[in-house]
């Protein structure tokens, strides 16, 4: 991949970025409160769709995208990615991934997070909190000069450090007035190696580890990419801008959640974490 496939946007883009990835993190801070056992993911998808519709004017960009049916991808458990929200009823214990996008003025925002239904079990909790570390860890490689084999390696270098493995058949990926754009951004590598960042650069970091091996599986449904061992998986997604003295987090959360603090897009995220 060469610079010249990736686009730089204008501080005046990053600003149409910076609006539409806000959009996209309220719409996880509304959710939270739903999230509880008992509720189903089809009425998760339906609460954050009338949000994003009625509440932020904006269009959900799931929707129909590449057929997809829905508004959010809500990964339950050993599910990875994609899950699709269903009249399936959450049970304390669970651990769900809830992956939003969102188009406002053509732009796109998009990110996820991990939620706790009820008190999940000890190693539920140390995997969630690694795949947030391992992300930060990604974020915090991001700066210009740096390369795409930097920011996969920090990543790599957390999950494996626990015990964890890193799903390796899906990725990062560039965003802005397209949803899936250059670049892709692998969640393992060698450092120095790779795309070079520079300053205008927008994708997202969106790390996927598994309890188990590293081995997916998709079902019959086209969508939905469950673990083949059927070990709990946990993903953190976040829009990430490449700027002049590092980088700006696009999704910066609107407010703490439980014992991952938010995250400015000014400060540095080794702050952000205790």
């Amino acid at each position: 991949m060469t610079r010249n496939q990736v686009p730089l946007r204008s501080d005046a883009e990053i600003e149409m970025a910076r609006r539409a990835g806000a959009l996209a993190a309220d719409v996880l801070r509304m959710i939270t409160e739903h999230v509880r056992p008992g509720i189903t993911t089809g009425e998760l998808d339906r609460i954050c769709h009338d949000y994003i519709v009625d509440e932020l004017k904006a269009i959900p960009a799931n929707v129909g995208y590449n057929g997809f049916p829905k508004t959010i991808c809500t990964s339950v458990n050993h599910v990875i990615c994609h899950g699709i929200p269903s009249d399936k009823q959450l049970k304390d214990g669970d651990i769900i991934n809830i992956d939003v996008a969102v188009i406002k003025d053509g732009w796109f925002g998009d990110t996820s997070r991990m939620y706790f239904v009820g008190e999940p079990g000890i190693l539920a909790r140390r995997l969630v909190r690694t795949t947030y570390e391992a992300m930060r860890a990604g974020i915090l490689a991001v700066r210009p000069g740096a390369t795409l084999g930097d920011v996969g390696h920090a990543i790599q270098t957390v999950a494996h450090r626990e015990g964890f493995s890193v799903v390796r058949e899906y990725c990062g990926h560039g965003i802005g007035t397209i949803y899936h754009d250059t670049p892709q951004v692998l969640h393992f590598g060698q450092p120095r190696t790779g795309l070079v960042l520079e300053p205008g650069m927008i994708f997202t970091i969106e790390p996927m580890l598994n309890a188990g091996k590293p081995a997916t599986k998709e079902l019959a449904d086209g969508w939905t990419v469950v673990t083949k061992d059927r070990s709990l998986s946990a993903q953190w997604e976040h829009m990430v801008a490449v700027s002049e003295s590092g980088f700006e987090v696009l999704t910066a959360w609107p407010d703490g959640y439980g014992d991952y603090p938010a995250i400015d897009a000014e400060a540095p995220l080794s702050a952000a974490l205790t």
